[in-house]
């Protein structure tokens, strides 16, 4: 990546420069393993010629995964979403089940395409997690169950929630698509819940190109849901449950098993980055960065930045400026999910309840990082963070 150092605002592309960037600078761009080891475990299944339908990769992937995260099963899927409507069903939801409304889209998509109303509890504004207490002010008699996001993969109030549920005899499950690599008082996270729900797209940490898994220490529901995400057969001719298509196939196991050996490094990038993006924004007004547990495991995948009230420039102007510049940072998860379709008809008066969800989407902006991203291209990027303020 060519970098053309900015040394004042006359330099930005707003006025008529070049782009910071030539390429631009993408939030989620994937990190990917050794490309020749991929190339060839991908050249040994198709000699093998067993390409999906629970095939050897996916199922040393699986054992990978679970062995890695301490937990009896894991139960590989072609996507996230896809393991998320497996999970809701395996686990018997209906009603209503509460979720955050700060949160990617699907989390409260898998329960609305399966007839469930999600009901949007609000989060703590420090956390950006659910809060318990405005959890328990949304549980009604049709509440059957809870679905805890770890945002940011900073866990979410895992016994806060969990004695909640006990407490009103509900089932408490978790979205863990942010958070492969987290722990929880020193716990990996995927041993928590009945399940919880991994991603592993592109855009994560840890990718698979594409894919997600569930993982348990539940047996009869692991069961349960090996079997739906093969359309529910339990034998050549006989079907169990009503299932779906949700295997993963071999090329995209391959994929994650060789990036499984560079996890490590890829989350020692990520710190690094993250550590120099808080030194590089350090005393930029009205802009903090927002911190992770340093008593806890992270990926430190995201680089989320909060830009409050005493900025000189909004967020929105902030990030008009960071893409002119080919630096294409996200307003994650504005405005939020109650504020989607079809939520948004469905339930108009949800943002009554949502104070905090609603204060902490006007300030969100996440940066680039990843192993495309060095420390020079974040010199650059809080560069432009802090011209953007000088332009207003």
């Amino acid at each position: 990546m060519t970098l053309k150092t900015i040394r004042s605002p006359a330099d930005l592309a707003i006025h008529g420069a070049p782009p910071a960037f030539d390429d631009p600078l993408h939030v989620g761009r994937p990190n990917i393993g050794d490309k020749d080891t991929i190339l060839e475990q991908i050249a040994e299944i198709l000699e093998r010629k067993w390409l999906t339908n629970n095939g050897p990769v996916v199922q040393e992937f699986e054992r990978s995964i679970a062995d890695r995260l301490g937990v009896k099963h894991c139960i590989a899927m072609c996507n996230g979403t896809i393991a998320l409507e497996i999970a809701i069903r395996a686990l018997g939801l209906s009603g209503e089940v509460i979720v955050p409304s700060w949160t990617f889209v699907a989390t409260a998509h898998a329960l609305h395409w399966q007839g469930i109303t999600p009901v949007f509890a609000d989060v703590d504004g420090s956390t950006q997690n659910l809060d318990p207490v405005s959890v328990e002010r949304m549980i009604t008699p049709r509440t059957t169950g809870i679905i805890g996001v770890h945002l940011w993969g900073r866990a979410a109030p895992i016994d806060a929630l969990q004695a909640l549920a006990n407490r009103h005899g509900l089932k408490l499950m978790f979205d863990a698509a942010h958070a492969f690599g987290s722990t929880y008082k020193q716990r990996s996270i995927g041993q928590f819940g009945a399940c919880e729900v991994l991603s592993f797209h592109a855009t994560k940490a840890f990718n698979s190109m594409e894919g997600g898994a569930v993982v348990t220490n539940n047996d009869e529901l692991a069961q349960a849901m090996q079997l739906m995400r093969n359309f529910g057969f339990i034998g050549y001719d006989d079907v169990a449950y009503p299932g779906t298509n949700g295997k993963m196939i071999e090329a995209c196991a391959a994929v994650g098993l060789v990036n499984l050996k560079s996890l490590d490094d890829t989350f020692d990038h990520n710190r690094s980055n993250h550590a120099a993006y808080v030194r590089e924004l350090a005393g930029i007004e009205g802009i903090t960065v927002l911190p992770y547990d340093p008593a806890e495991h992270n990926s430190h995948h995201y680089v989320v930045i909060m830009v409050n009230g005493h900025s000189n420039a909004s967020r929105d102007q902030i990030l008009s400026a960071l893409h002119a510049e080919n630096v294409l940072a996200r307003k994650y998860f504005w405005p939020g999910v109650h504020m989607m379709q079809p939520y948004r008809d469905l339930q108009p008066n949800a943002g009554h309840h949502l104070p905090q969800t609603l204060a902490v989407a006007e300030q969100v902006i996440v940066l680039p990082t990843g192993t495309a991203v060095n420390e020079c291209d974040i010199k650059t990027v809080a560069d432009i963070v802090r011209m953007a303020g000088h332009r207003t």
